[in-house]
């Protein structure tokens, strides 16, 4: 009866949810200038009923609700991406629009959709009067895109919130994941040799050595293996940078920046031992 009671409640509250997620879409909130959307939620959770909202001194938004001897943690990280090219958005991506059942812009999905989530969550816990067994703390965290993990690092190292249990809200079309693949940043950097432009032979082309790794990065893509339960690993090249003395000059310099994605069986070790492999073969 109370899973019912739960499915009622949001149904009732579904109005709110799409309100609240209107709401932060509308501040736009990239990773290090998320402190107007922090401020935002706060004001939301305080009138949603919470027992407590604080902001750590890393700057994550912190709300608890029960006061039971198990640690539950429930988060949604609200920093976003950039919107990259606006020609590419049908329509502002910071519109916050409600259309035909859905909120458009950035951030929706990821991840500010389980943030507004986690809010009528709140809303609905203290409606039935919440008092079980769970002390449940909802962390809306800061800077996941740029430097994830780091903010949970605060949490546990200087907040000492250290739960018996995790929900994080990132996107699964609505399906349990139950883990996830690992992760990797790795940079590759090549050296050259400058010439003039007008005689490029006589130089050594770093910008042609990075392409040769990139095009060498899309073949492994399709190489790595893939694993029952969590699916492939994956490697993308996700920045390409150069050098050069001007722009009428061969490149002495360039680097390209790998997005590494591990699936269960595979170590940094063996990720790294694959890069090389497929370097070396490329050239």
């Amino acid at each position: 009866m109370e899973a019912q009671k739960i499915l009622e409640l949001a149904d009732h509250y579904q109005n709110d949810t799409a309100d609240y997620l209107s709401r932060m879409v509308k501040i736009p909130s990239l990773s290090g200038e998320e402190g107007e959307v922090i401020a935002a939620i706060s004001d939301m959770c305080n009138k949603a009923g919470f027992d407590e909202v604080r902001v750590d001194g890393f700057g994550n938004l912190v709300a608890r609700i029960g006061n039971g001897p198990k640690i539950l943690a429930i988060d949604a990280h609200v920093d976003t991406v950039d919107v990259g090219d606006p020609a590419q958005w049908e329509f502002d991506p910071f519109c916050g629009e409600i259309r035909h059942g859905f909120v458009l812009g950035r951030g929706t999905v990821d991840q500010e959709g389980g943030a507004a989530a986690m809010i009528t969550a709140g809303k609905i816990l203290k409606d039935l009067k919440y008092d079980g067994e769970f002390t449940i703390y909802f962390t809306f965290t800061i800077m996941e895109e740029d430097c994830d993990g780091l903010c949970w690092l605060y949490l546990i190292n200087e907040e000492k919130l250290k739960p018996d249990f995790v929900v994080i809200t990132e996107p699964t079309n609505l399906n349990l994941y139950r883990g996830h693949r690992g992760r990797m940043e790795i940079d590759l950097h090549f050296t050259g040799v400058s010439a003039h432009g007008s005689m490029p032979e006589r130089g050594d082309n770093a910008i042609y050595k990075a392409s040769r790794a990139a095009l060498a990065m899309e073949e492994l893509n399709e190489e790595i293996r893939s694993d029952a339960f969590l699916g492939k690993g994956t490697i993308v090249a996700s920045e390409f940078t150069s050098r050069a003395p001007s722009l009428c000059a061969v490149a002495d310099g360039g680097s390209l920046h790998l997005d590494r994605r591990l699936t269960r069986g595979e170590t940094k070790e063996s990720a790294l031992q694959e890069i090389r492999k497929k370097l070396v073969l490329r050239e």
